[in-house]
C-alpha cells in the first residue's frame, strides 16, 4: 500500500478526532452530524472496528454533542457498519449514553436501543441486548436503572418464555426500586410492556407491579400509571376489571392530589371504554361529575374536554340527568380556560340530545357562551355551530344565535373580529346564498372599511372565499359593484381597500367579469395621487396577467389594456411604483412570449 493512499485511510478519522476535541461546541456538534459520512468514507470494517470504540470514549462531552450522537446512531446507522448483523456494536456507545445525567440524552440514546432492537436477530438479541438491559437495570446510578425501563418492552414477546420471565422480574425490581425517578420511569414504561403479556402474566405480575406504583408515596409516579390501568383493563374482561382494579380506579379518580386527577380527567374517555357498559353505568358516571366539580380549574377543563366523548357511553336520560346540569354549572365557572374548553366540545352534545333536548337545553347555554366576556370563549363556540346546525335546523339557529354573531362581528376587540370573519365562509356554507345575503351580506362589505389593516386584510380573503361558495354569478352581483363602488372614496384607505380585494378576489372571477366591471376603476385607480395606491394597482394588474394571460382572449386583454398602464407606471416618479410595474411587465412579456 502506498503512503499517499494510508494517509488517505487516515484522515477521516483522524479529522473526526480533532474536531470533536476542538473547544468550539458548534465545530463538535458538526462533526458528529457528519459521521455517517465519515463511516461511509472509512467503510465498514474500520467504522465498526475505529469509529464505534472511539465514539464509545467520548461520552464526557457537553450534553447538545452527546444528545447528536444519540440521533445519529439510531438513524439506520448500523447501514454503514456492516449492515443488521453488526446492528449491536452500537449498543456499546448508546449504553454508555443511556447512563448520563442529562434525561433527554438518556432517553433518546433509550429511543436509539429500541430502534435497533427492531433489526436485531433472535440470537443478537439474547446475546447482546439482553445483557445490556441487565446491566442497566442493576446500575449503580439511577440514572441507567431509569433508562433500561424503556427497553424491557420492545424485545418481551421476541425471546424465549425462560428470559421473558427474567425480564417480568427485572421491571418488578425496577418498580418497587428506591429512588422515585426509577419508579416514574416503570410507571411510564409499563403501559407498553403489559400489553405484551399473556393475560395469566398481566394477572400475577401486571397487576403486582400497577398496584405497587399506583400505590406510591410520589404524586409524580401516579399519576403515570393512569395509562397503565387503562393498558391492563384492555386485557381483562369488564368481569375481571370490576373484581381486580375497582379499588384502584376508585383511588385514582380521588387521589389528593389535583395532579393525579387531572391524568385521570385527561384519560377518561379512553378508561370508560374499556372497562364495559355496567362499570360506566355504576361507578364512573359518580367520578366523572365529581371531576367536573374537581376545586382545581385544570382538572374541570380536562374533565369538560370529555364530555361528548364519555356522554355517548351513556343513555339520554342520564346525560340530560346528571351530564347537563354540571354543563350548566362549567358556562358560569370562574376560570375562562374551563369555559374555553366547555365551549369546544358543549356542541358535541346536540347529536346525542336531539333536537328538542337541544333547543330547550343547550341552546341558552350557547347564546350565554357566545356572549362570554373572553374571546376564547365565544370563537369556540363558534367553530362547531355546524354539530348544532345539523341537529337543530339553519331557521332556529339563524333566529337565536345570528344575532349574537352580528354583535361579535362588531366587537371592539380586533381579533374577535377577525376570528369571525374566518368562519363566515363556514357560516355561508351552513345559511345558504339567500339567508347569507339577507344576514350577513352587508356586514361583509362594511369589513372591508375596518380601521385595523389586517381585517380590511382578512375581509378580502373572506370575499374570495364566498365567490367560491356561491360562485362568480353571485359575486358579480353582490361583491364586484361594492368594491368597484369603494374605488371612488375620498378616503385613500378605501381605495387602497378596493385595489387589494381585486387583487385577492380577481383569481376566482370570470375573464368576462374582470374585464367588465373591474378592469376599468383598476386602471382609473393607477393615476391616483397616492404612491401605495398606484405601487398595489400594477400588483393588481400582474395577478390579472398572471391569472388569465393563459387564454388568447386573455392575452389580448393583457397586450391592450394592461401593458400600456404598466408601461407608463414603469416611468412613475415613485422607484416602489418603478419596481412593481417594471416586475408585472416581465411576467406580461413572458406572458406573451
Amino acid at each position: 500500500m502506498d503512503p499517499g493512499s494510508s494517509l488517505d485511510d487516515v484522515a477521516p478519522i483522524a479529522i473526526l478526532m480533532d474536531e470533536l476535541r476542538a473547544e468550539d461546541v458548534q465545530l463538535r456538534l458538526n462533526a458528529i452530524h457528519r459521521i455517517s459520512t465519515i463511516a461511509l468514507a472509512l467503510g465498514a470494517d474500520r467504522a465498526r472496528d475505529e469509529l464505534i470504540p472511539f465514539l464509545q470514549d467520548s461520552v464526557d462531552d457537553e450534553d447538545e454533542v452527546l444528545l447528536a450522537l444519540a440521533e445519529e446512531l439510531g438513524r439506520n446507522f448500523e447501514e454503514y457498519i456492516g449492515g443488521p448483523e453488526y446492528a449491536h456494536v452500537l449498543l456499546g456507545p448508546l449504553e454508555n449514553l443511556s447512563a448520563v445525567e442529562e434525561t433527554l440524552v438518556r432517553d433518546k440514546a433509550a429511543e436509539s436501543i429500541t430502534k435497533i432492537a427492531n433489526v436485531l436477530s433472535a440470537q443478537q438479541i439474547e446475546q447482546y441486548y439482553i445483557p445490556l438491559v441487565q446491566r442497566l437495570s442493576h446500575g449503580e446510578w439511577f440514572t441507567s436503572r431509569t433508562s433500561s425501563c424503556a427497553l424491557y418492552a420492545p424485545v418481551y414477546d421476541k425471546v424465549p418464555t425462560s428470559i421473558q420471565d427474567d425480564l417480568r422480574r427485572g421491571f418488578a425490581a425496577l418498580a418497587s426500586d428506591d429512588t422515585p425517578m426509577v419508579r416514574r420511569a416503570a410507571a411510564k414504561w409499563l403501559a407498553p410492556l403489559v400489553k405484551k403479556f399473556t393475560k395469566q402474566h398481566v394477572l400475577t405480575d401486571g397487576l403486582a407491579m400497577y398496584r405497587k406504583l399506583q400505590a406510591d408515596d410520589q404524586d409524580s409516579v401516579r399519576l403515570l400509571t393512569v395509562e397503565d390501568l387503562i393498558a391492563i383493563a384492555q386485557q381483562l374482561s369488564p368481569a375481571e376489571v370490576k373484581e381486580q382494579l375497582l379499588k384502584q380506579i376508585r383511588q385514582t379518580m380521588t387521589d389528593k392530589s389535583w395532579r393525579v386527577r387531572y391524568m385521570a380527567a385527561s384519560h377518561f374517555n379512553e378508561l370508560a371504554e374499556v372497562v364495559g357498559q355496567d362499570l360506566v353505568r355504576e361507578e364512573l358516571i359518580g367520578h366523572f361529575v365529581q371531576l367536573l366539580k374537581d376545586n382545581e380549574a385544570e382538572v374541570r377543563t380536562a374533565a369538560a374536554g370529555q364530555i361528548p366523548g364519555f356522554s355517548k357511553l351513556l343513555e339520554k336520560e342520564v346525560v340530560l340527568a346528571r351530564v347537563v346540569p354540571c354543563v350548566r354549572d362549567l358556562c358560569q365557572d370562574v376560570s375562562q380556560h374551563v369555559r374555553a374548553a366547555l365551549a369546544s366540545q358543549i356542541s358535541g352534545l346536540a347529536p346525542l340530545l336531539g333536537k328538542d333536548a337541544t333547543i330547550e337545553h343547550l341552546l341558552p347555554l350557547f347564546l350565554h357562551l357566545l356572549k362570554d366576556e373572553f374571546p376564547e370563549v365565544r370563537l369556540n363556540i363558534i367553530s362547531k355551530l355546524e354539530q348544532v346546525n345539523t341537529v337543530i335546523g339553519i331557521e332556529l339557529l339563524s333566529e337565536s344565535l345570528l344575532p349574537a354573531i352580528v354583535e361579535l362581528a362588531e366587537d371592539k376587540s380586533w381579533r374577535v373580529r377577525q376570528a369571525i370573519i374566518e368562519y363566515i365562509p363556514l357560516l355561508a356554507t351552513q345559511l345558504g346564498k339567500a339567508f347569507f345575503d339577507e344576514s350577513l351580506g352587508n356586514l361583509c362589505m362594511s369589513w372591508l372599511g375596518d380601521n385595523v389593516y389586517s381585517i380590511r386584510e382578512a375581509a378580502a380573503v373572506n370575499l374570495k372565499k364566498l365567490t367560491e361558495v356561491f360562485g362568480v354569478d353571485w359575486a358579480k352581483e353582490q361583491i364586484v359593484p361594492k368594491v368597484v363602488g369603494m374605488g371612488q372614496h375620498p378616503n385613500y384607505l378605501y381605495r387602497m381597500t378596493t385595489v387589494q380585494a381585486i387583487m385577492t378576489i380577481s383569481p376566482s372571477l370570470t375573464l368576462d367579469i374582470v374585464r367588465g366591471d373591474i378592469l376599468e376603476m383598476l386602471l382609473q385607480l393607477a393615476g391616483d395621487p397616492i404612491p401605495n395606491i398606484r405601487f398595489n394597482v400594477a400588483k393588481a394588474l400582474e395577478t390579472i396577467a398572471t391569472s388569465f394571460g393563459d387564454t388568447p382572449q386573455g392575452r389580448q386583454l393583457v397586450q391592450q389594456k394592461i401593458v400600456p398602464v404598466l408601461e407608463a407606471l414603469k416611468n412613475d416618479q415613485d422607484a416602489d411604483v418603478r419596481f412593481f410595474a417594471s416586475r408585472a411587465l416581465l411576467k406580461a412579456h413572458a406572458l406573451e412570449a
